[in-house]
This record gives C-alpha cells, sequence and structure tokens, in this order.
C-alpha cells in the first residue's frame, strides 16, 4: 500500500488506512531534533527492564494473568521498536508508490529513525457536536481519531487488564496472619503440652 491508502472493511466505521507516526502509541510525538533517537532509546531500555521483570515473575510462581498482561506490552513494545530501528534501513518511503524492500541507495531513514507503521482505523462517530458543548460547540468531531497497529493495540490490553485486576495481580499477605509473635506460639504450646500430661481425674 501506498501512503494514505486505505480499505473499507466494515462500512465507514472500521478501515485499514496505512499511515506512519514519527513517534509513540495513537500517533503521539516527541518533538526535537533529538526526540525519535530518545524515544527508540527509551523503548529498548524499557523492553529489557520489562523482559528482567516477567522473569522474575514466572521464577516466583507469580499470577498468570500479570505475566500475561506483561507479556502483551512487551510484545506490542517490541513491534514497535523493530519499526522505529529497522524500517527506515529496510524500505524506501512510500509516498504515492508501494515501498521497496532493501534498496541499494539504501532506505527511507538512519538506524534509529524508522517511522511506526499504522493501520487500523475507527472513525464510529463523524459529525458536529451540539453547540451547547463550551468551546467545542458546532466543531467537526470524529471518534475514533487516531489509527493505531496491533501493538499499540496490546500494550493498551496489557495495561488497562493490570489496572482491572490490580488487587488480584498484586497481592500482599496479611500481617495478622503471617505476622504471628515467636514467644506466644511458644507458650500455646506449653499450655497444651501441659494439658495433654496432667493426669485425669474422675
Amino acid at each position: 500500500m501506498y501512503l494514505g491508502q486505505e480499505y473499507f472493511i466494515l462500512g465507514d466505521w472500521f478501515r485499514i488506512h496505512f499511515t506512519e507516526n514519527e513517534g509513540m502509541a495513537f500517533g503521539m510525538t516527541l518533538g526535537g531534533e533529538y526526540g525519535k533517537i530518545i524515544l527508540s532509546l527509551f523503548r529498548i531500555v524499557a523492553v529489557l527492564f520489562i523482559g528482567v521483570y516477567m522473569f522474575h515473575l514466572m521464577k516466583n510462581n507469580s499470577p498468570r494473568g500479570l505475566i500475561f498482561s506483561l507479556a502483551f506490552i512487551f510484545a506490542g513494545a517490541m513491534g514497535n521498536i523493530i519499526d522505529s530501528v529497522c524500517y527506515g534501513l529496510i524500505f524506501t518511503d512510500s509516498i504515492n508508490r508501494v515501498a521497496a524492500a532493501f534498496p541499494e541507495a539504501g532506505g527511507y531513514a538512519p538506524l534509529f529513525y524508522g517511522k511506526v507503521v499504522d493501520m487500523l482505523y475507527f472513525p464510529i462517530f463523524q459529525g458536529f457536536l451540539p453547540g451547547w458543548i463550551p468551546k467545542w460547540g458546532d466543531t467537526y468531531f470524529i471518534f475514533f481519531r487516531p489509527v493505531f497497529n496491533i501493538a499499540d493495540a496490546a500494550i493498551t490490553a496489557g495495561v488497562f487488564a493490570i489496572i482491572i485486576f490490580q488487587k488480584s495481580f498484586f497481592v500482599e499477605d496479611d500481617p495478622e496472619v503471617t505476622a504471628t509473635d515467636p514467644e506466644e506460639n511458644t507458650e500455646e504450646d506449653n499450655t497444651v503440652v501441659e494439658e495433654e500430661s496432667a493426669p485425669k481425674t474422675n
């Protein structure tokens, strides 16, 4: 597909729309001359941290739901890293043409400066907002406007799962149950022994 090309999948509200973005999920960007390289390096460090943390959780038999949620975030971040780091080297640009792979003259960007490919577009509602809404009244509105990819969806699903199920994922031991006084246990054990050893009388 060339940049901006789209296919209608389910009416007007679900489309495959080919676009690229410079930065973060849902088309957000980190500006400045070094914004792109900072973002790419941050992603790599974050993925390494998540991978180490997942390994720690698996060794300690942590809840599977937490591990799966982090796996979604890990996989989504890896997908966007591949785009950012490699795609600029592998492909030509897609402006008014289909990109060519491994061109002799080189790709459209150096290492770490590739663009992230997005394709999922859900403009479920389009129209003008009511005039009585302050500031945004009578303005044209599209929901959901951002074009995103499967990696973005995986990251979002993982984050929301952790937020929603955090009480079951991060269960703390009850201090009243686990923190017992060893002296109290000794006294109770001695009492039981004395009762059992005392002679029985009728």
